[in-house]
């Protein structure tokens, strides 16, 4: 009996480790994905498949990925609502911070190449099962439009 207390508290202290450390990490990466979008605003990034003909371009291929990782929380409660069924929100605000912050590496890719901008922007998610804990990755890319010196 004693033996299962200690496993349902060992549980119970990753849960609440992982929630409070999670949102900690998580909290700080959103502040530094508002402060480094608010940077580089100025290249601007759209989806269009055709760019616009007002003058040449060099064109070139630019990409950014990033590997988010799950906590001990957000594993437990998304594992809970596939028992269960639903969406599995949890994992949607690891998802817009892999979208967020590989389109911040797609831009400076662009930024180091002097492009204008990055049109037909796409994304490749993959979800990464290491164990327990989960991980995606996302991969952002686009054609960045750089201007040819006339």
């Amino acid at each position: 009996m004693s033996s299962l207390l200690g496993q349902a508290a060992g549980v119970v202290i990753l849960l609440v480790l992982g929630y409070l450390f999670g949102r900690l990490a998580e909290r700080r990466h959103f502040q530094r994905l508002v402060r480094q979008e608010a940077e580089i605003q100025y290249l601007p990034v759209v989806a269009s498949r055709y760019p616009p003909e007002d003058r040449p371009y060099r064109q070139q291929l630019v990409s950014g990925n990033v590997v988010i990782a799950s906590d001990y929380f957000k594993a437990f409660m998304a594992a809970l609502i596939n028992i269960f069924g639903g969406r599995v929100t949890p994992f949607e605000s690891m998802l817009d911070r892999a979208r967020r912050e590989s389109i911040l590496r797609m831009k400076a890719a662009a930024i180091e190449l002097d492009a204008a901008y990055v049109f037909n922007i796409k994304f490749d998610t993959t979800r990464i099962a290491t164990g327990r804990l989960g991980a995606m990755e996302v991969l952002a890319y686009g054609t960045a439009m750089i201007p040819q010196d006339t």
